[in-house]
């Protein structure tokens, strides 16, 4: 083959795919994932809990902005808690939706 084609089926196709085990400390670096995206989800729930409480104090209170804030907080509450409990889901299918480009 000469090098000109060599090159370029190298650039079509490099030959490097994920491999589990290639480094060491991957245990490790999964464990802190995992409790990072834990503790994402705790804070999550408190700004949730805050936010609700924003909401019906603003509510009761005739604040209308702080109603307006303590909603909008707690739709981005819920929409964070949605995006960390699907992670693993959305990299997934991002991934495989990556090995099909050619």
């Amino acid at each position: 083959m000469k090098l000109a084609q060599h090159l370029q089926y190298l650039a079509y196709d490099p030959g490097v795919h994920p491999r589990e085990g290639g480094l060491p400390g991957l245990d490790v670096l999964k464990k802190v994932m995992g409790s990072i995206n834990l503790f994402g989800i705790v804070a999550t729930v408190g700004a949730l809990a805050l936010s609700a409480m924003i909401w019906a104090w603003g509510h009761h209170s005739g604040g209308h902005q702080a109603e307006q804030n303590g909603k909008k907080g707690t739709t981005i509450a819920a929409g964070v808690a949605l995006l960390l409990g699907a992670a693993n889901g959305i990299i997934a299918f991002f991934s495989a939706m990556g090995t099909q480009v050619h």
